[in-house]
């Protein structure tokens, strides 16, 4: 799968203890990967990074501290890397403006940094969010081209990022073909099981459902482009592909987002999670002073699709059934069924013929 490039060859992931980070280990793995994380220690407990039990080699720091990040670089010497370490939520933001913004900006600073300086690095692929677009509100999706722009210190803090990233990449990727090339990759509101992630809208109806307990919706009109985690990371990975194999084409700015009629509200993404498990019970609380959220956000994956022939699998309801069933197999018989759904994708990437698979 995706043309063999990842088996025995060293992959570093930042962010590797968190939600997504540690699913992208555990597909790297399966694929043959060598694999470092730099990363905080996990910041819940459970947390997904520990019941996956990943065999990855493990560097616990601050993404801050450059030095640390440099020694990293230089001791594992990665070819390929990834970078999600982020503090990853809009409302956090408010509560943490400064921190979000040095954690985000300059810890995504210090890896460009580092990886100028590290000659084995032949690609790099920087996580974004779909929130770096200026939301006007629009009913369909925003492309790669359309204006940057962010509300919150989340949203503006990435939208940081995407610059950072273009300014490494035209004044030092673009230079010579030894240096690597450098993307940056833009997803919707992911989910999936052993998120425990602040205020996440299925991790928190199915424990308000596990401990008998009513969900409060505080903002049940916002739309989202929902997509099991698998749905990018296999962009990610398809991305990084293309980048080691010197795909200059490659190297910019792309969006994975689901199919358009995975848009949905948060009233109607609960009432679909109650289909999957009745236990969940829910109810309407807003907050008249809550901090401002988009209400309707898309985006469009058109480019992803005409020029890396990357496509969705799961739709809306697969993507609610996997999750639900992850932690319901959990919460219910203590299973941690992440390498089962990865199979069981992976399987269902081949009979759709799916440029990774093949």
């Amino acid at each position: 799968m995706f043309g063999g490039v990842y088996k025995n060859r060293r992959v570093l992931v930042t962010g590797h203890t968190g939600f997504k980070g540690s699913w992208l280990c555990k597909w790297l793995e399966i694929l043959g990967a060598e694999v470092a994380g730099y990363s905080l220690a996990p910041l819940t407990n459970p947390n997904h990074f520990e019941l996956s039990n990943l065999k990855v080699k493990s560097y616990i720091h601050d993404i801050r501290d450059y030095n640390q990040i440099k020694k990293v670089m230089f001791d594992f010497k990665p070819e390929l890397v990834f970078h999600l370490a982020a503090q990853p939520t809009v409302l956090v933001s408010y509560e943490n403006p400064l921190d979000t913004y040095s954690t985000n900006v300059m810890g995504s600073a210090n890896l460009l940094e580092a990886i100028r300086h590290t000659s084995s690095v032949k690609s790099v692929v920087l996580v974004t969010t779909d929130k770096v677009y200026k939301n006007n509100e629009w009913n369909y999706g925003y492309r790669e081209n359309d204006e940057l722009g962010g509300h919150d210190p989340y949203s503006t803090s990435k939208v940081c990022v995407e610059l950072v990233t273009e300014s490494y990449r035209e004044s030092f990727s673009n230079t010579s073909r030894d240096v690597p090339l450098i993307a940056s990759a833009r997803a919707g509101n992911v989910v999936g099981g052993g998120d425990w992630t602040k205020d996440r809208i299925i991790k928190d109806a199915v424990m308000a459902a596990a401990q008998e307990e009513r969900l409060l919706i505080r903002n049940p009109n916002n739309s989202r482009p929902w997509q099991h985690v698998l749905e990018p990371l296999s962009g990610y990975l398809l991305l990084g592909q293309n980048l080691y194999q010197r795909n200059f084409d490659a190297s910019g700015s792309w969006n994975f987002g689901p199919a358009l009629d995975s848009n949905l509200t948060v009233l109607d993404l609960i009432k679909m999670i109650g289909e999957e498990w009745d236990k969940v019970d829910w109810e309407i609380d807003v907050d008249p002073e809550a901090k401002h959220e988009a209400g309707c956000l898309m985006i469009d994956s058109t480019k992803a699709s005409k020029e890396l022939n990357w496509k969705p699998i799961w739709d809306i309801k697969q993507t609610v059934y996997h999750t639900i069933e992850w932690y319901r197999r959990y919460l219910e018989n203590n299973l941690v069924v992440t390498n089962e759904q990865i199979r069981r994708y992976l399987h269902e990437g081949k009979e759709n013929n799916s440029i990774w698979a093949k």
